[in-house]
């Protein structure tokens, strides 16, 4: 098939691989592959697993010749009809008995779940609880809690801080006479 065939019937593919792409569909729908659904088509109708033997020659005949055997339509066409009548369950068991790995929930993944949240809201709850015991008279009610003598002013002076206020005492050494001379200390002087 070439790009103007294409553009000219862009349905021809589906025309072509009639029966396979109702395979397809159905695959689609059941969220599975199409050897899958093929597998599960040959459980319904035969009431037993498609056989070793039989998988390759089903698998070449499918995808190479484009056969697709008589129980694999019926199934196709029942599936497509049940979600045609929203009566289909996708998520059902039966259809995913082939997937290793497909779990439609955690086992015992509620319980867990509920089990992780009591555990978070004690752990929480027990941090705020204890850090609203450790503070006796808090200034507000949120974090961080700080006391009322945290949040106080220092009214007493004292000897550092600011570079423009230096006591008298560092600044004149009493014991030699006053000549002008800056005396040595151990403070910067201050801004002029």
């Amino acid at each position: 098939m070439n790009l103007w065939q294409t553009l000219m019937r862009p349905d021809r593919e589906e025309l072509e691989l009639g029966e396979r792409m109702l395979v397809a569909k159905a695959a689609n729908i059941l969220q599975v592959g199409e050897f899958q659904l093929l597998q599960l088509a040959y459980q319904g109708w035969h009431n037993r697993d498609l056989p070793e033997a039989l998988v390759s020659q089903l698998f070449s005949s499918y995808m190479l010749k484009n056969e697709v055997p008589h129980w694999a339509r019926h199934y196709a066409r029942k599936i497509i009809d049940a979600d045609t009548m929203n009566s289909l369950n996708e998520n059902a068991h039966a259809f995913h008995v082939y997937d290793h790995e497909y779990r439609t929930s955690v086992q015992g993944g509620v319980r867990r779940f509920w089990t992780a949240v009591g555990m978070l809201t004690l752990f929480i709850g027990g941090a705020i609880i204890l850090a609203d015991l450790s503070v006796t008279t808090s200034a507000s009610q949120f974090p961080p809690y700080l006391n009322e003598e945290d949040l106080k002013t220092n009214t007493t002076n004292s000897s550092y801080g600011r570079a423009d206020i230096i006591p008298v005492s560092s600044v004149v050494n009493s014991s030699l006479p006053d000549m002008g001379i800056p005396q040595p200390t151990d403070m910067l002087p201050a801004p002029r």
